[in-house]
Parts: structure tokens; sequence; C-alpha cells
């Protein structure tokens, strides 16, 4: 997200969204990225820039990420505008047999033998993130998400909605996991994406964290104790300083002072634009009241600890929408009185009931919470049968739910 005057809070959003390319006939991923933006600008580029939504390219040759070019207001137009270019992309892969896949992760693809990475322009920061970590795994070239970026104009501002997106992150993977299948198999967790990210840079640990993150509240202090840590842990492995910049932050929510704003990682893709789009509002609509002090204050917020806020982030990210909430002070601090435990997809349908988003995604919205995640729904589909046949029809139906903008409701 890039602006010349920063916003402030709630006044703009920045997204991101990252698409399989697959093989139409058999659906295995097809790495053609650089081929399709040289399609459009003409030469290999990292990046199609134009008015709206924007194309670039990722670590992996098979992903490529929709963007918008500037902070957005409207959600819903942006979902349509997502849209817009997911049919122009499968048109322009027709000629070679490819098309968009949704979802968080490829279901049966071995990125140690298929995964390839990007080869032109800045080649050099992929080729450095796969010496110092070796990306042929789930948790580097077979994932995609959606990033939310929220801008502040103050220091203060910055404090009160990095407290509001610490306290959410918890319960993100309750709305939004879509990972529940790799290497063809049922995993343990729903959201085996997040499970795998949280620790593929574990040999260099303060890159992730705890995927909370700390709880500070400045941008000295951030700078001090997160980047400051960060960039001295990762010296000796990188000493041309290949990748000292605040994207090797790799935490659930990272700061982006260079654009002013707080991006959130933590999101699964969805089956269509305008599921992304409705979980986006829904995450931004809660944590404006976090921010109001709605149901808590500031200091409520800011005092709470990583390890309660990990413990269920780990259940979540394990159980999704099932993952049961047993800790009373973290309910009330989203207005749930005289609870000791909830499950943390009745919070979210207590939360959407007592946030305002746009009616276009509204109804979106509440399918979404009633129907459950998008990686229970992908369960409920397959119905137990693990098998190549079985897992090829349910992800092509994914793969119409993206052309045609529609939820995926077996």
């Amino acid at each position: 997200m890039s602006t010349k005057t920063p916003l402030g809070l709630f006044e703009g959003a920045g997204i991101e969204l990252e698409y399989m390319i697959v093989r139409r006939d058999t659906l295995d991923v097809l790495p053609v990225v650089d081929e399709l933006l040289k399609t459009v600008v003409g030469s290999y580029a990292n990046d199609y820039e134009k008015e709206g939504i924007c194309w670039s390219n990722e670590l992996a040759l098979h992903v490529v990420e929709l963007k918008t070019c500037d902070p957005v207001s409207d959600l819903a137009e942006t979902a349509d505008l997502m849209h817009r270019d997911v049919l122009q992309i499968n048109d322009l892969l027709a000629d070679c047999n490819g098309m968009l896949l949704p979802t968080g992760a490829h279901p049966w693809m071995d990125p140690c033998t298929e995964a390839k990475l990007w080869p032109h322009g800045q080649r050099t920061i992929y080729e450095a993130y796969d010496r110092i970590f070796n990306c042929a795994g789930h948790g580097w070239t077979n994932l995609q998400s959606c990033h939310l970026n929220l801008p502040f104009n103050s220091s203060d501002e910055f404090g009160r909605l990095h407290a509001a997106i610490r306290l959410i992150l918890p319960i993100i993977p309750a709305l939004a996991a879509s990972t529940p299948i790799l290497d063809g198999k049922r995993q343990p967790f729903l959201d085996t994406r997040m499970e795998y990210y949280r620790t593929n840079s574990a040999r260099i640990s303060s890159i992730t964290g705890e995927i909370i993150p700390e709880p500070i509240f400045t941008p000295v202090a951030y700078n001090n104790e997160i980047f400051a840590r960060m960039y001295r842990d990762i010296e000796p492995f990188d000493p041309d300083n290949t990748l000292r910049d605040e994207w090797l932050n790799a935490r659930g929510a990272i700061a982006r002072f260079d654009r002013s704003a707080i991006e959130i990682r933590i999101i699964d893709v969805q089956e269509c634009p305008r599921a992304d789009l409705a979980i986006v509002a829904s995450i931004n609509g809660v944590l404006k009241k976090l921010v109001e002090e709605t149901w808590s204050d500031f200091p409520n917020q800011a005092a709470w600890q990583i390890g309660p806020l990990k413990k269920i982030l780990l259940d979540t990210v394990r159980e999704a929408e099932a993952a049961v909430i047993s800790d009373r002070g973290y309910l009330e601090s989203f207005g749930v009185r005289g609870r000791d435990r909830m499950a943390a997809g009745e919070l979210w349908l207590h939360l959407v009931n007592r946030i305002e988003i746009e009616k276009e995604l509204a109804k979106t919205l509440v399918d979404i919470v009633q129907n459950g995640s998008l990686a229970s729904r992908i369960l409920k589909a397959v119905g137990g049968e693990m098998t190549r046949p079985v897992l090829e029809k349910v992800y092509r139906e994914l793969s119409s739910c993206l052309a045609e903008n529609r939820l995926f409701l077996p």
C-alpha cells in the first residue's frame, strides 16, 4: 500500500491476494508467472502496474499476486475488481493450458520436486532466502495468503492499532482457515499453511518470533526491539544485507513504517475475492471497535502477553471455528460477559452481529460464519475419501468458485 500522505486509522486499506497457477487438465502446478507478466508487460518483469489492481510475482514461479495499487475504502468494489482481473488472467493462461486455483495451499503439490523460484529481476532476494532457509517446502513455495494493510499516521495510532491487531490475530484462522489437505492427505490442522508458516524461519527465530507480535506500542521501541534484533541475527547468514528490509519480518502482523501501515499476514486465501474481502471487512470492523474501546480499553488490550494469545492461535490453527476458547478475560475483551468457554466460531458470530460492514459483503460474511471455515467445507465435500479423483473434483469446483466469484457451499 503506497500513499503520499499517510492515512489515519481505517481511512483505507491495502489488499493483496495470492493465487496458484495450475494446469487446466490435471490441476498440477504450472510455473509460468513470468510468461504471464511478459504477455502484458512486453518483457520479463516483476510487476504489471496499472490503475486499480496490479499484478506481481512471488517467491514461487507458479504464484501470482493481485494487489490494490493504492489504499481503498470500498471493499465490495475491490472484490469485483479482483474478480475482473482473475477472469482476465484465466483468459491469458488458456493458451498455455493454465488457470488460477484458490485456497491457501495446493493439496497435492510436492514442493521438494515441483517448486521453481522466480528467476528474473529481484531473484537475488529469493536466492538468499533459499540459501539460508531452503525454500523447497510447504512453508515457502506452497502457500497463498491474503495480506491486509491498515494505515496509521502517528505513534499513538500505531500503538492502538498494534494492540488491537495482536488481540484479533488468534481467532483469524477460525474464520479464514482453508488448508486442511497437503500432500494429498488430511492434515492434523485446518490451517496447515499457518502451521508451516510459523516454523519456516526457525533457523533464525527472531524473524517470526512467536507469530503473535511482542507487546510493543511505539515505532521507536519496535525498531529497537524487533528490527534491530532481527537484522543482527541474520547478518552472519546475509553479509550483503540482501534481506535487510522490513518485509523480512514474518510475524503474523508486521509494522511497515515505509508505508505507515501494519500488515496482517495470517489470513489464508479463500475460494473467491468476495469471500476474501468479506473476511477482510470483518477483521477491519472488529479492529475498529477495539480501537474505539467499545468492549475493552487500550490498557487492557496492551496488557496481553504473547503466551495466552499464542495458545488460542495454536488451537484455531488446528481446529478453526471448532476451537474452544476457555480464557474468560480474552472473551471479555470482545464484549462477551459471563462466559468461561466459547467456541471460536461462536465468538465470530457474536462479533459479526456487532460490527458494521458494507452490505454487499454482509451476506457473504454471514454465510461463512454459519457454514464454517472453507477448510471445514472442503473436508465436508471430500467426505473422508482422500483419493486423487475426489480431491481433483473438489478443487476443480473451487476453481469454478474463483472464476464465478461465489462461495463454496457443498
